[in-house]
């Protein structure tokens, strides 16, 4: 493949440039306006601006961006990694499109060199249209170099995309270690552990990098490993205290282990050295939450509305957390304001009013007007068979802790029935998350219901692995067509993350066995894609969607 000091190749780069639209991310209007004119001068026209953050967003939800130019110094208190980190975690832009930062700031290398997610270049101020032209060009090629991987990644071909990485690693020994990175994560993706600590390890002979030791230790993790993994990621948090996910990690160990106050003084670690990303800050109260320490999840859940307030990456849960927080704290006036709030900044959303109506009964029930809040709770009833309706014919997902918050409702204000139905609905989807669970245990302990609680739960993880046997030895036996009659019911039933894997994977070995149907494997399709609503990083659904390329492949039929 041509180099970009190949004159043909850089002839064609320049007038690649030409065709890219563009974002100027700065807050201040005259600086965007003197970069727009740098881009005219390389014949660049297609340029958007955006002054602040939430504008960044709403921007990059309606136009596809090949290139960010963002300031370093942001409007909010973000930075420009800030931003680029939450973009790239909310899948906001693609792989593909080219990040670059501007700052004024020399130093700034040191630093963002030891990030977890490194922008694709840098600027220092003042610069000239031609060094903006040779910065950008770099850039674009080596998108190109890497552009199978990223279309790899992107389709969910992940045996594509780690081919792509050999080929990279083979041809192209500029971008060898680029390439070594993304073949390590995406063998972790799949679940080839051993193959990844393979790959990292040979990276950490020959250099430190964060990355590296980080995907090391999260091989080591996933084959049970946690001893090692927590060392490693000890490590990373003291040689290069801003790779951030270092925290996230050791929180996962640490509960693994059973060491939830230890979670969340790392995660609170991480959000202290980047108190703008509500990602992580929305992870310390959650961990807060379950240790009981209401008053840290309280300032967490206020950093997040906060900082989301008037954004397009608000949610409904950021005002149900605090809420239910402070009426855990006793102040119910706190509480009420928060509800107050929500109706207002999600006026006419059906799930914003479900949760003002949760809230107010349980405000009420503390104030000692269980009547009141009763009433309330008729509505919410009649309110979330509406709004969970909605749900499933728009492909979304009901947020099941504030289904949850609904039953802790129903339990306070007499209506037992109403209750375990809802808890047995939350726990039968929702099994294999260990923290929802543990949200409908602490329901079930505070409502006086401790004992009911775990023989409900116990009665459903019988009828879970009783469900799963049926259709997992009837395709043992070779009964396809009966395993996958037995693993859509289950689906249907019990629609949890390894029903629906379990389901997908069946009708894909029918169709590989007997040929391809087209409506069936429509609803492959479908688990697939709701499998990964609940977890977009599972080995388990990226197994399953290799399957269904497998087999769409063999009998020519286009990726649905």
């Amino acid at each position: 493949m041509a180099s970009p000091d190949n004159e043909d190749m850089l002839y064609a780069l320049r007038q690649s440039l030409s065709q890219k639209r563009v974002l100027i991310v700065d807050r201040h209007a005259p600086a965007r306006d003197s970069l727009r004119q740098l881009l005219a001068a390389l014949g660049v026209t297609s340029v958007h601006g955006a002054g602040n953050s939430a504008e960044v967003i709403r921007q990059v939800k309606s136009n596809r961006f090949d290139i960010i130019l963002s300031d370093f110094v942001l409007d909010d208190g973000r930075d420009g990694q800030q931003l680029l980190e939450e973009l790239r975690h909310a899948q906001l832009i693609s792989l593909s499109a080219v990040y670059m930062i501007i700052t004024s700031e020399r130093g700034y290398t040191n630093v963002v060199s030891l990030a977890e997610l490194v922008p694709d270049d840098y600027l220092i101020k003042p610069f000239t249209s031609e060094q903006l032209q040779a910065r950008l060009i770099k850039a674009i090629y080596k998108k190109h170099v890497l552009s199978k991987i990223y279309d790899g990644i992107e389709r969910g071909a992940l045996n594509e995309a780690v081919i792509a990485c050999d080929r990279v690693i083979e041809q192209q020994p500029s971008y060898f270690y680029d390439a070594l990175r993304f073949k390590g994560d995406l063998l972790n993706l799949q679940g080839r552990t051993r193959e990844a600590e393979e790959v990292f390890r040979l990276v950490l002979q020959s250099r430190f990098v964060p990355w590296a030791k980080m995907g090391l230790a999260t091989a080591l993790r996933d084959r049970g490993a946690l001893d090692e993994a927590e060392q490693l990621a000890e490590q990373v948090t003291s040689e290069a205290p801003d790779y951030l996910s270092a925290y996230d990690f050791l929180a996962s160990v640490h509960e693994a282990q059973g060491r939830l106050a230890d979670a969340q003084r790392s995660l609170q670690r991480g959000a202290d050295a980047s108190p703008h990303n509500t990602v992580r800050q929305r992870m310390v109260g959650d961990v807060a939450t379950r240790n009981k320490d209401f008053l840290a999840a309280e300032k967490a859940y206020g950093r997040v509305m906060q900082r989301n307030r008037g954004s397009s990456l608000r949610n409904v849960d950021d005002f149900a957390n605090l809420s239910r927080v402070l009426v855990e704290r006793g102040d119910v006036a706190a509480s009420r304001r928060i509800a107050a709030e929500m109706k207002r900044e999600w006026r006419g959303d059906r799930q914003a009013e479900l949760a003002a109506l949760i809230t107010e009964s349980l405000c009420l029930n503390a104030d000692g007007l269980p009547e009141k809040a009763k009433a309330l709770v008729d509505q919410a009833l009649e309110l979330q068979n509406e709004v969970a309706a909605n749900a499933l014919e728009q492909g979304k997902a009901l947020s099941h802790r504030l289904v949850v918050d609904l039953a802790h409702a129903c339990f306070a204000t007499g209506k037992e029935a109403e209750a375990t139905q809802l808890m047995r609905q939350v726990a039968t989807e929702n099994n294999e998350d260990v923290h929802l669970i543990e949200q409908i245990n602490n329901v079930f302990e505070k409502t006086g219901f401790a004992d009911a609680g775990k023989a409900l739960l116990d009665e459903v993880g019988a009828e879970i692995v009783e469900l799963n046997n049926r259709g997992v030895l009837a395709a043992r036996s070779g009964d396809f067509e009966g395993a996958v009659q037995l693993l859509i019911q289950a689906a249907e039933k019990a629609p949890n993350l390894q029903f629906l894997v379990n389901a997908s994977k069946a009708i894909f070995t029918l169709l590989d066995q007997r040929g391809w149907d087209h409506e069936l494997a429509t609803k492959g399709c479908e688990y697939i894609e709701r499998a990964q609503r609940k977890d977009r990083k599972s080995s388990k659904v990226a197994s399953a969607r290799e399957m269904y390329r497998a087999v769409a492949k063999k009998y020519g039929v286009s990726i649905l």
